[in-house]
């Protein structure tokens, strides 16, 4: 049946091809992927799936196809925002083509090996969190596996990443001339002095902690005590659990400096928290597989987690591969232009190809080795923490 996937995609690929360049040509950040939505979406109703626009999230959707015979069921979800100057300098139209090319392929074989497949929209991933906000509305509860691919600069089964929570702080004071400060209150000696302090946490960390912030805001004038002043922090960390301790913490920084200052304050959160991402070997060995019947050279789960991603929302309701496949070399940086490119050229394509066919014979795999998925789910239930 692998052969009968590998044929639906060799015969669709010029579509396949043609879109991932339309996304390409007409990038749209976070949450204002409309275009986006619609050309994946018209694209999925000539598939013959039954297609839901603006699915949870304004930008979001899901095309189902139900074979009407027993068996799991397999979800593929796409990413397709863009990267503000860079346009899709982190891939994700090539993502969405690889999940709707996987997803579609699947559905050829579906009515003889039953189940269902679903083909998730999951926009605004670079901050927004649309497979966050997917989790929240338990899209996710019943579906028995997730599945995507990932463009890198190299073959890779995975790899963990870290929980992010992302706070802005915000001063307020009194303003007053800076020849008499003693009638003012420092809004930006508030936020400095929250600043030096946050960053004096870094020492106390556990490791591969991230503290990183910026001053948003300091001031209009150098002869006006600011009234406001602004940080905005990502805290990072390998559980969301200790995150959340480390934001506490830096709270406190912040009520210190504001009774120091006679500043107050305001916290919030501006952009949507990514918790990290649970494992799941099963469907990484699969992958490897894939990889291995392709001749790939390949490299193991990443252990050490680096970036965020919202994935990890995803990966504490089902089993879950977010795997990576090569289309530049190791001196192509992440979120560039040359990253962008590499997602329409020839490399790019063969990516596309192969990263489907992987994509669609673990989902023929999972629907037809019942035992695998057995073993996938025992897997999430002990590592979830």
């Amino acid at each position: 049946m692998k052969e009968q996937l590998k044929h639906y995609i060799q015969e669709h690929m010029e579509e396949y091809k043609y879109l991932v360049n339309d996304l390409y040509e007409h990038p749209e950040i976070g949450n204002q992927e409309f275009r986006s939505m619609r050309v994946l979406c018209k694209m999925l109703r000539k598939e013959g799936f039954e297609v839901t626009e603006e699915y949870v999230v304004p930008t979001g959707f899901l095309g189902v196809w139900n074979s009407g015979k027993p068996g799991p069921v397999i979800a593929y979800m796409c990413e397709y925002d863009a990267l503000p100057e860079v346009g899709h300098g982190c891939g994700h139209n090539l993502i969405a083509g690889m999940s709707l090319a996987a997803g579609c392929a699947l559905k050829s074989i579906l009515s003889n090996i039953g189940g269902e497949v679903r083909i998730i929209g999951t926009p605004a991933e670079e901050n927004f969190g649309g497979k966050v906000s997917m989790a929240a509305a338990h899209v996710f509860d019943d579906v028995d596996a997730a599945l995507m691919l990932h463009p890198d600069t190299k073959n890779s089964l995975g790899g963990r990443t870290l929980a992010i929570y992302p706070l802005r702080f915000e001063f307020f004071g009194q303003n007053a001339h800076a020849c008499t400060p003693q009638n003012g209150k420092s809004a930006l000696d508030a936020a400095v002095m929250s600043y030096m302090s946050i960053n004096l946490l870094r020492q106390f960390a556990e490791p591969n902690t991230f503290i990183h912030g910026v001053i948003a805001h300091g001031g209009e004038a150098a002869n006006v005590i600011p009234a406001y002043a602004s940080l905005e922090y990502y805290f990072r960390g390998e559980t969301m659990e200790y995150v959340k301790e480390l934001c506490e913490k830096a709270k406190a920084c912040v009520e210190g400096a504001c009774t120091m200052s006679g500043c107050t304050s305001r916290i919030t959160t501006y952009e949507c928290p990514y918790d990290d991402c649970v494992i799941n070997y099963t469907l990484a060995d699969m992958l490897k597989d894939e990889y291995e019947d392709f001749g790939y050279p390949w490299e193991g789960v990443d252990e050490v987690a680096q970036g965020s991603s919202d994935v990890g929302s995803v990966s504490y309701c089902c089993p879950t591969l977010q795997g990576y496949i090569k289309i530049a070399d190791s001196c192509v940086n992440g979120h560039s232009r040359e990253m962008a490119a590499a997602t329409i050229s020839q490399q790019g394509s063969r990516a596309l190809f192969d990263g489907a066919l992987a994509l669609a014979d673990i989902g023929r795999r999972l629907i037809m080795e019942p035992d695998i998925m057995e073993k996938a789910w025992r897997e999430l239930k002990a590592n979830r923490k």
